[in-house]
């Protein structure tokens, strides 16, 4: 990607963003429309963004979730990228993006889950959200193509539920940020300076063996974000963790669209196009993983989710694997939500880290709270006081119950 200086423009900057994916950059284009004035620093390890999770993610966007925040964070999300051109001034190299809706269908085969379920849908619905209860005959009506005799409830929304091109959206926070003035760097943060009193950082040094001066840190550093915080000596539960992706083609493709279907055993599978279909899932054995491990378990897909879905669509009994991935989480070992805003002692160093799957489509709305928090002192749209660390601190979990 273009755009990255080999060294720091200044020796001091007034924010410093560790970390140029699209958390990072979605804050940095942010600060520029809250008319931030002051220098601003975005330090990325790989400026390729190979293995970042922006570019190995689903790109998918739901309200199915079960807690009114992430609901609304969200609704927010969707309405941001339909109307990208119009946010990002009407400029006409942006182009007009849509949700592709074929929505997200949670298949509950216990009553426990069900219960879980039908409360879900009373939040959702409640933050006027779209989503629909589906009886198993009902499911089968809607999806003739769907085994459901284990099904006891379905949940399915087909409203701003579905995919984005989540990739040009980070391209044009990236691209918008850079024009506005904000300056990336092409380099590894590997310590931070960290005032006597332990208040502050005051200083972010590089892997070249530079250092800046700096007012506040954001630390959008992804699967790394611990070890970031680390260097702060503040501690925080986010480890990487592995997720296997597959694209196949249906030797025999479905009538209608596939929402992205979520089998009670975990696996997953939605429309692509054209026949195609892209499934995923993990091990049910599921350890933090190096930050460099992307293997693909090729036993995976023959043990656990090629089994799953064609279970479920005999339709996918006979399927070509295209082509196959390994991407990781920024996994919150604790409650598998976000941590955000400042840490309560080291007041300049902000958090951006345990999204858990989900951070691509919450990206417009963290981006900017989080700079709204730089350039006001508080939140002026979405209070997300609910993410912040003190949770972390006591141990207590935010639980969102609707984690993929």
């Amino acid at each position: 990607m273009q755009g990255f200086r080999t060294e720091p423009g200044h020796d001091s900057y007034d924010v410093v963003i560790i970390g140029g994916a699209i958390m990072g950059s979605s804050t940095a284009w942010w600060l520029t429309q809250l008319g931030f004035a002051g220098r601003v620093l975005v330090v990325e390890r790989d400026p390729s963004y190979e293995k970042a999770a922006t570019a190995l993610s689903f790109s998918c966007i739901r309200q199915q979730f079960s807690t009114e925040l992430n609901i609304r964070i969200s609704q927010f999300g969707a309405e941001f990228v339909q109307s990208l051109r119009q946010r990002m001034g009407g400029d006409d190299r942006v182009p007009e993006l849509k949700i592709q809706n074929f929505g997200y269908l949670y298949l509950a085969d216990t009553e426990d889950f069900a219960r879980v379920l039908r409360a879900s849908h009373a939040v959702q619905a409640a933050a006027g959200a779209g989503t629909q209860l589906l009886t198993p005959d009902q499911i089968k009506a809607e999806f003739p193509f769907m085994v459901t005799d284990d099904v006891v409830l379905g949940s399915l929304n087909t409203r701003d539920e579905g995919y984005f091109d989540g990739y040009t959206v980070f391209d044009w926070f990236h691209r918008k940020a850079r024009e506005a003035g904000v300056e990336y760097l092409a380099d590894e943060v590997v310590g931070l300076d960290v005032s006597p009193n332990g208040n502050r950082v005051s200083g972010v040094r590089f892997a070249s063996g530079r250092r800046v001066i700096c007012g506040t840190v954001v630390n959008a550093s992804g699967t790394r974000g611990a070890t970031v915080a680390a260097m702060a000596g503040i501690a925080i539960p986010v480890e990487p963790r592995k997720r296997h992706n597959w694209v196949i083609q249906a030797e025999t493709p479905l009538d209608r669209p596939l929402p992205l279907t979520i089998d009670p055993s975990g696996v997953f599978v939605r429309e692509v196009g054209g026949g195609t279909y892209m499934a995923g899932g993990h091990a049910d054995i599921d350890p933090v993983v190096a930050f460099d491990d992307f293997a693909m378990d090729h036993d995976l897909w023959m043990d656990k989710i090629w089994p799953a879905i064609a279970t479920r669509i005999p339709a996918f009994e006979a399927v070509k694997v295209v082509s196959e991935w390994a991407g990781h989480y920024d996994y919150n070992v604790l409650d598998q939500n976000a941590i955000t805003g400042p840490h309560p002692e080291v007041g300049n160093f902000l958090f951006l880290n345990g999204f858990s799957g989900h951070g691509l489509q919450q990206s417009p709305a963290m981006g900017r709270a989080t700079a709204e928090w730089i350039v006001h002192g508080g939140y002026r749209s979405l209070d997300l006081s609910e993410f912040h660390f003190q949770r972390i601190a006591e141990g207590r979990a935010l639980v969102e119950a609707a984690v993929i």
